[in-house]
């Protein structure tokens, strides 16, 4: 079964900054849970995401256990919004939909997670027993971090 999570926020910032630091995997694990243990593995010159793009990551979702990840940026437009797609990892399915809208406070950031575990029943038990609120403290934890580094809160 597929799933969706959905979030957004306010940021107090002009649309260039707000885009320059989601649009670079490198500042993903900034935004990330300690306990994950997210690290970056690709490494980039320029941090300007494209079409196409294959980022690798190691993750650590559940019991410590070390993970490989690899997104690949399935869909950009510039300074509006980008898709990162999972092509290996924990998700039987993971689309991760960000998008951008000025407004008269800054811009409002809005993400859409689809996403779809593996294991058929078992993932859906899963899901329900733990899966779903790791997913909801993985993005309280970013909107605690992104209010201190953007609304200074």
């Amino acid at each position: 079964m597929v799933h969706r999570l959905y979030k957004e926020q306010q940021l107090n910032c002009d649309l260039a900054t707000a885009w320059k630091f989601f649009s670079s995997a490198n500042n993903l694990s900034k935004i990330t849970p300690e306990d994950m243990k997210f690290v970056v593995l690709t490494k980039t010159d320029d941090d300007e995401i494209y079409e196409g793009m294959i980022i690798d990551y190691h993750v650590s979702p559940l019991l410590g256990i070390k993970m490989n990840w690899t997104t690949e940026i399935k869909q950009v437009n510039f300074q509006k919004s980008f898709t990162d797609y999972q092509q290996k990892g924990p998700y039987k399915l993971w689309n991760h939909f960000h998008e951008f809208i000025v407004n008269d406070k800054g811009v409002l950031m809005k993400d859409t997670v689809d996403y779809e575990l593996p294991m058929g029943f078992l993932g859906e038990i899963a899901h329900k027993l733990f899966v779903k609120s790791k997913l909801e403290h993985i993005f309280s934890y970013r909107n605690k971090v992104l209010d201190k580094m953007f609304n200074n809160k």
